[in-house]
């Protein structure tokens, strides 16, 4: 998606990354006096979801820009901490959550960067463990053209010892972050799928292969790395295209640069449905069988769930016996029946993932 119209907020016009996005970009920013002349833009077009990827707004956070992942009371959640620096993606996933959940969607990127810095600054202060990340609400690296943003990101992780900053990403742009001295503070991730999967269901983005390929660049340089099967999409024949991709994985990847793998399966919130058969008609990507989980969110049923973990969970452990390997947003039994474990009998999935950046990213636990 080409950014066409580039719009900032009239209180921000004086940050000096304006100038530096506008002369990337190639076009004249436009100063709006609030966020509703950029929504009533975008609402005007014929698909909102579609032209809010091709219209950029730049405007400060009002809020915090740290927030703790949402989670849900029903399924076992990371402790995972958000870093919140925009909002939405260039990139056109068919099962992307994000088309519903900004009303209307709008590509966002905040320029008060002082203040996240701050911040941040004050949770290091804290002498804790914790995992940031900055891939909740966009993908990490799609800013990469046209801002410095995750190069500040990666030297200010760099001069502390007990946090670490994940980057998650569907693209291969890392060259800017591969000569900077890290010191393992950064970890650079990967979202999978299968190839078929990825080439079907995700526009825009990098291909399976070219994102190993950068992933086994970023190990190469000492970053540790982590990759996320997220979201497994359960379809006739689909499960030897997913242990393909981990055989792909391993092959090019050294196992000890892992510092955790992912496993979930689609889930969606049912306002999605509608969105993604009118922006991809005749997809069978909302037809599978689901039920609505505890969380409200539409689920492929239990047993299937388990049986594409359990396999795959097997195909990892056969490369990477000690990599951490966990589950996104499933309950005990799933756990159970699909990995054998139990968070809560190793101090919580939280723990188990700090224990993995202490050991992967040298933390000082």
């Amino acid at each position: 998606m080409k950014i066409e119209a580039l719009f900032v907020d009239s209180d921000s016009t004086a940050e000096p990354e304006v100038e530096r996005i506008a002369t990337a970009l190639g076009l004249v920013p436009r100063p709006v006096e609030s966020a509703r002349e950029v929504f009533a833009a975008v609402l005007a077009a014929p698909d909102p979801v579609g032209a809010g990827k091709r219209m950029l707004y730049l405007t400060a956070n009002r809020g915090a820009f740290i927030r703790d992942c949402p989670g849900t009371a029903h399924y076992t959640c990371c402790g995972y901490r958000i870093l919140h620096i925009a909002a939405y993606c260039r990139m056109d996933c068919a099962y992307c959550i994000l088309q519903s959940y900004f009303h209307p969607p709008v590509l966002t990127y905040f320029l008060n960067r002082r203040d996240l810095a701050a911040e941040l600054q004050a949770e290091f202060a804290k002498n804790a463990i914790q995992r940031f990340g900055t891939g909740e609400f966009t993908d990490s690296l799609i800013w990469e053209a046209i801002s410095a943003g995750n190069e500040d990101l990666v030297r200010l992780f760099a001069g502390q010892d007990r946090c670490v900053l994940e980057l998650k990403t569907k693209t291969v742009a890392i060259e800017r972050l591969l000569p900077l001295a890290h010191r393992r503070r950064t970890i650079l991730a990967w979202s999978l799928n299968r190839a078929a999967t990825a080439a079907r269901y995700e526009r825009g983005t990098a291909g399976i292969d070219a994102r190993l390929a950068a992933a086994a660049r970023a190990a190469a340089r000492g970053y540790p790395v982590a990759f996320h099967f997220d979201p497994i999409v359960i379809e006739e024949g689909a499960l030897a295209g997913y242990l393909e991709t981990i055989e792909t994985l391993f092959s090019r990847v050294d196992a000890e640069r892992i510092v955790w793998i992912s496993l979930g399966a689609l889930r969606f919130m049912p306002a999605l449905k509608a969105v993604i058969e009118r922006r991809f008609p005749g997809t069978p990507l909302a037809c599978g069988e689901f039920i609505s989980g505890l969380d409200g969110k539409m689920r492929y049923f239990k047993p299937l769930r388990i049986r594409f973990y359990r396999a795959m969970a097997q195909a990892i452990r056969r490369r990477a016996p000690g990599v951490c390997l966990y589950l996104c947003m499933e309950d005990d039994e799933v756990w159970q029946e699909a990995l054998g474990v139990v968070p809560a009998r190793h101090g919580g999935l939280a723990a188990m993932l700090d224990e993995a950046a202490v050991r992967v990213c040298g933390l000082s636990g």
